[in-house]
């Protein structure tokens, strides 16, 4: 088809040149007489060069158009192609499409099925929370009123806890009372004195000293008229005898204005801890340590000096605080005095002078924070109190708690110069405050009360060279 036109063309151009030849050549002759003949044949030779120009670019026309027949071929069969893929592709992803879809069909039937049994669900919740609901508003009612009785239990308890301060304080003064009239019946003769044969003094006088002293002496009365009515000397003496046994004291209670008790008198108070020298080693553990918050504490215990100064008998001690209770004594203090820490900064000093004699002393060192009321007895008496120390406070739980050092960490770090040294029997702590009868009873080895939390029972670790000794009296042990 190509060759065919080539052939063409050549043809068209041989034609046109002949044709155009043959003119000239027929109007040659005439022209040479005519002029008008030259005009025609020049316009002739414009005409047939128009004529070849529109020729060429025809010819050039159709050179472009067969070259772009041609591409077009070559791209109308790649198009045929890439429509092919095109349609393959489709087929393709009409088949995955179809697939996807019959998916999200199964899909939707079992996320009906799930909505269907979501409803249910919720439907059984909502009914459940409406239910727990009731209840949840009638157990707030409850609390609510738990809460009240609670509220009104907490201001009867807190009633009762500053009646029984009160009443605390009372009953020490009272002790102190008491303990007074016992100097002045020891100073006294024990003759006439006992009997009532001096002269007596005026309820007046006795109210003045104290409640104490006006039942003694309400007492002494009432005891009067018996005497006088017994007529043989027999019974005189056998009153007498009696009245001996109910008011003079006892071998320890005439022995307080003195230093140190007589030999033999306190017996069956327990194991003898006996610490030899000041050193690190010498400690003791006691577990378990305060398992609650202590808001009253009591600490008693028979302590024997062997030193010149006072060590460190406990030391309590926390992880935010290493002296949260602590009962010791420096070399730079008086050497006679100890610091009572609850809560360190805060402390109050107490002088135990007494026990620098290196004899046998029973102490108790009792604190409530009801108040912040403290006091420290000696041999049954009460040698100091105070007010207004950690009041409101509370001791934490879950410490460390030793005998015998002063720790600066909890659980160690100890130093040598707040060592104890001398002799601890019948150590005990309450979480509570003692009053003066239990303290007496303790001092003179009659019973221990009830309620202890802590004693030397409940010593896990005994380092050192602590030894343990066992005393029949306390007087006997080395």
């Amino acid at each position: 088809m190509d060759c065919l036109k080539k052939k063409t063309l050549s043809f068209l151009l041989i034609f046109v040149s002949i044709y155009a030849r043959g003119t000239l050549l027929q109007e040659a002759g005439p022209a040479r007489q005519r002029k008008p003949f030259f005009e025609r044949l020049r316009r002739l030779e414009e005409q047939f060069q128009r004529f070849q120009q529109v020729t060429l670019t025809h010819l050039q026309d159709i050179a472009s158009n067969y070259n772009v027949y041609y591409n077009v071929d070559a791209r109308f069969q790649s198009l045929v192609e890439e429509s092919q893929a095109i349609a393959l592709a489709a087929n393709r992803s009409q088949v995955a499409i179809q697939k996807d879809v019959a998916h999200l069909k199964t899909w939707l039937r079992k996320i009906q099925r799930r909505s269907q049994k979501v409803d249910a669900q919720l439907q059984a919740l909502n009914l459940s929370l409406s239910t727990k609901s009731r209840q949840w508003v009638e157990e707030e009612k409850e609390q609510k009123a738990k809460r009240e009785v609670t509220a009104s239990l907490a201001l009867s308890i807190r009633a009762l806890q500053d009646a029984l301060a009160s009443l605390t304080q009372q009953v020490h003064s009272q002790d102190a009372r008491l303990a007074a009239l016992e100097g002045q019946i020891q100073r006294a003769s024990p003759g006439t004195a006992v009997l009532g044969l001096t002269t007596a003094p005026m309820p007046t006088q006795l109210a003045q000293r104290g409640p104490g002293s006006l039942q003694l002496w309400r007492n002494s009365q009432t005891s009067r008229p018996s005497l006088q009515n017994r007529s043989s000397p027999q019974d005189f003496t056998v009153h007498v005898q009696k009245t001996q046994k109910f008011q003079a004291p006892s071998r320890h209670q005439a022995a307080l204005p003195r230093t140190h008790q007589e030999p033999g008198n306190i017996c069956s108070s327990g194991p003898v801890l006996i610490f030899p020298n000041a050193s690190t080693e010498n400690v003791i553990f006691l577990s378990p340590s305060f398992l609650t918050p202590l808001r009253a504490l009591s600490f008693c215990s028979w302590i024997r000096m062997a030193s010149g100064h006072l060590g460190t008998l406990l030391s309590y001690a926390t992880k935010d605080n290493d002296n949260k209770l602590v009962l010791h004594g420096r070399d730079s203090l008086d050497p006679g005095s100890i610091h009572f820490v609850i809560g360190d900064p805060v402390f109050r000093e107490l002088s135990l002078k007494p026990l620098l004699d290196g004899q046998w002393h029973h102490i108790c060192i009792i604190w409530t924070s009801m108040e912040g009321k403290y006091w420290l007895h000696i041999d049954r008496r009460i040698v100091a109190t105070g007010t207004h120390f950690r009041e409101g406070y509370e001791i934490p739980p879950g410490g460390s708690l030793v005998l015998g050092q002063e720790q600066d960490t909890m659980g160690g770090e100890f130093d040598s110069s707040e060592a104890f040294v001398g002799s601890i029997s019948g150590l005990a702590i309450w979480d509570r405050a003692l009053v003066p009868k239990e303290v007496a009873n303790l001092a003179t080895g009659k019973e221990l009360p009830t309620g202890a939390i802590l004693t030397l029972t409940n010593a896990t670790s005994v380092g050192g060279f602590v030894k343990r000794a066992k005393c029949t009296c306390l007087e006997q042990c080395p």
